[in-house]
């Protein structure tokens, strides 16, 4: 048997081409997530202006979004359960298509407000019923694909950024592109409706009293993972280039590039995701990521100096490459029965370690300072590997169904 009958056999061997078009239209959704969220967040300045409001109200609008798409990832576990992922993740990106255009609009701040906050149920209804279409296709495919999903999301937020830029920083500009966001993430849903991978609904698999029945030690184990991962993201998004500029005086071409880098090795380390993962196992794979990205954190705040910071910056991205698809995928594989309802709850720990990155180093900042006050996220990182034995009891291999636990050191096999 060929790699590529391999590949397909554990989903419907005779229609392969279903599988790869659900894998096709899986990485259109999750491009369309990461060019709607970039959007948004580059066009912020210009859509400021417009409303007039200040930094302060961006930030409430901000955390606004970060608490509403804890709703949506809820009403993604109870629309899934009842009628399956494919319709989750539909409806999370009809959902962007309809806020996108009302925030792109000059309207009254209330309606605006009101547009972001639907905007952010939306995205954390696509962000759960991503990963959890995620790890069907996987599952289907029998090898690792989420770090290519993940990199298609990284990929499509770099494009969004360079499409606020190339149409200018105005209002009218920000529009156009904030409407060109919501007709992809509408041609990503409508696609999906026939594309994406087909599950049974738990609802029809299992009895009421089986639902329940969650590895609940294995959520919080992976959740707290996922936390940690988002501190130090939503830290080095928020701050990296203040700190560059105000705090280690770097010239202003200088200070994005911390962000800059920081991406880049986002986007370098998911594409290589999928391949390290049988070659290292994913116990290795997540001690080895954890550990550079906190030393990375450390020499932010150890090394005041724009090159130093940068570089620190550039390691800190390791985390977020490596450690979010990962964490989904073994979470997915906790118990399979259950894998949408998990994936759920584990998304769930995204929303507070991106407040807390932003939030509470920005405290921090006002106090011992800024560079210190990515000790934070370094501690955060560091206290990954005491999860690093549940990865190590996880299959390295996707698998159709339910997959034996193996040993998670390449050695063994």
């Amino acid at each position: 048997m060929t790699q590529s009958q391999r590949d397909d056999a554990p989903l419907a061997p005779s229609l392969p081409r279903t599988l790869r078009s659900a894998r096709i239209a899986v990485t259109a959704a999750y491009a369309a997530q990461g060019l709607g969220y970039a959007v948004i967040v580059t066009s912020l300045p210009a859509l400021k202006a417009r409303q007039e409001v200040g930094d302060d109200v961006v930030t409430i609008l901000v955390l606004g979004v970060a608490l509403t798409a804890a709703l949506g990832s809820v009403i993604a576990n109870a629309v899934a359960v009842r009628w399956g992922s494919r319709t989750a993740l539909a409806l999370g990106l009809i959902v962007q298509a309809i806020a996108l255009p009302v925030i792109a609009l000059p309207t009254e701040f209330p309606v605006f407000a009101g547009a972001f906050a639907v905007f952010g149920i939306g995205l954390g209804c696509v962000d759960a019923a991503a990963a959890m279409q995620g790890v069907a296709v996987q599952r289907a495919y029998g090898r690792h694909l989420l770090g290519g999903f993940f990199a298609a999301a990284t990929a499509a937020a770099i494009a969004g950024a360079l499409l606020v830029s190339g149409v200018a920083l105005s209002a009218v500009g920000a529009g156009v592109a904030l409407t060109c966001a919501a007709v992809i993430a509408l041609a990503a849903a409508l696609a999906g409706v026939r594309f994406f991978a087909r599950e049974v609904p738990i609802d029809e698999v299992l009895p009421k009293a089986e639902r329940a029945k969650l590895p609940r030690a294995g959520i919080w184990a992976f959740g707290l993972v996922i936390l940690a991962v988002f501190v130090a993201d939503s830290a080095v998004s928020t701050w990296s280039t203040v700190y560059l500029q105000d705090d280690l005086a770097a010239l202003a071409w200088i200070a994005p590039l911390g962000y800059a880098v920081y991406q880049a090795v986002v986007l370098l380390t998911r594409l290589a995701t999928d391949r390290l993962v049988p070659r290292l196992g994913r116990g290795r794979l997540v001690a080895i990521a954890a550990s550079v990205s906190a030393v990375g954190c450390v020499i932010i705040a150890l090394l005041p100096f724009p090159v130093a910071a940068i570089i620190g910056f550039a390691l800190a991205g390791v985390s977020a490459g490596v450690l979010i698809p990962v964490t989904f995928g073994a979470a997915g594989e906790l118990a399979p029965e259950h894998s949408d309802q998990v994936i759920a709850r584990v998304n769930l720990f995204n929303y507070a370690g991106a407040i807390l990155g932003a939030v509470v180093v920005g405290l921090l900042a006002e106090g011992p300072g800024l560079g210190i006050a990515f000790l934070l996220p370094a501690v955060a990182l560091a206290a990954i590997l005491f999860a690093v034995p549940r990865f190590r009891a996880m299959p390295t291999r996707a698998v159709a169904g339910v997959a034996p636990a193996t040993s998670d050191d390449p050695s063994s096999r």
